[in-house]
């Protein structure tokens, strides 16, 4: 028996940071949307544990978050991880996406069928929470206010359909060096989470334009301003919205429509980035 799993990629639309816990994570405030970019998960029995991906420069041993989750759902389910877990890779690298978060979300997933383990997709927020802070969000998805170091999700309305282009520059950011620069700004201008839940809720599309906000874009885009360039390209050539994902280096602009989000993506071709014409998902609770 084979299980095939679609692993989702994340964009954040709103990201603050509310100062550092006791246990040194920082206290964040998110909201967190799936996108249609995906990696695909098959899982196949075999002698032993092993990752593959068509990505030959990721990790594929027991560093790697999918690894990690076999792992961890061997011990809940009581048996021996002997999967063969092979990743087809669509989603940046490194990027400000969740693509290992949402890889091991899947193989978490795709182990609660092939095992017939039958957990709930509650109970599989709480487990992931042990992998890291985007893994619960990543196992349904949707749209999430997350909050906590981001393993506490509120479920949202699903979002008016968004096209969006990606755009990843060339290089690599540390999440935790950009936590730490951040850690080094004052008077630091907030995004309003609370006015952007409101907006999601009420589905208002204009308000959550408004709304939408990325205060670890501060600390990317000093150290490299492509991300500014991107920015400034997206909007010039029609989004209604240009905002870097995460800890970056990824930009998203969201478009009225998906002519105008190939005609953006066309735009960027000049530079040297990974591109994805895109859009946003639903969440898939069972």
């Amino acid at each position: 028996m084979q299980v095939i799993e679609t692993a989702y990629a994340k964009i954040n639309l709103g990201l603050d940071v509310l100062g550092i816990r006791p246990d040194k994570y920082h206290e964040v405030e998110m909201i967190m949307q799936s996108i249609e970019l995906s990696d695909k998960i098959i899982i196949t029995p075999d002698t032993e544990l092993k990752v593959t991906c068509t990505n030959k420069t990721l990790e594929s041993g027991p560093d790697n978050l999918a690894w990690k989750a076999a792992v961890l759902m061997g011990r809940v389910g009581n048996r021996e991880p002997n999967v063969h877990i092979h990743i087809e890779k669509n989603i940046f690298i490194a990027a400000g996406l969740a693509g290992g978060s949402t890889d091991a979300a899947a193989v978490m997933r795709g182990l609660n069928k092939l095992w017939d383990l039958n957990l709930s997709c509650a109970k599989l927020e709480r487990l992931a929470a042990d992998l890291g802070s985007d893994v619960p969000f990543c196992i349904a998805g949707g749209t999430c206010l997350a909050t906590g170091r981001g393993e506490i999700l509120e479920p949202l309305a699903d979002i008016p359909y968004m096209d969006l282009v990606l755009a990843k520059p060339t290089v690599s950011v540390s999440t935790p060096w950009a936590y730490r620069e951040y850690d080094k700004l004052k008077n630091v201008d907030h995004p309003n989470i609370g006015k952007l839940t409101e907006a999601i809720k009420e589905k208002d599309f204009k308000m959550i334009l408004d709304n939408c906000g990325n205060v670890l874009e501060l600390v990317t885009s000093a150290q490299y301003s492509i991300i500014l360039d991107i920015k400034k390209k997206m909007l010039e050539k029609g989004a209604e919205l240009a905002l870097m994902s995460g800890s970056g280096p990824t930009v998203f602009g969201i478009s009225p429509d998906k002519i105008k989000a190939n005609s953006i993506a066309a735009a960027l071709m000049d530079l040297d980035l990974e591109i994805a014409v895109t859009g946003t998902i639903e969440r898939r609770e069972w």
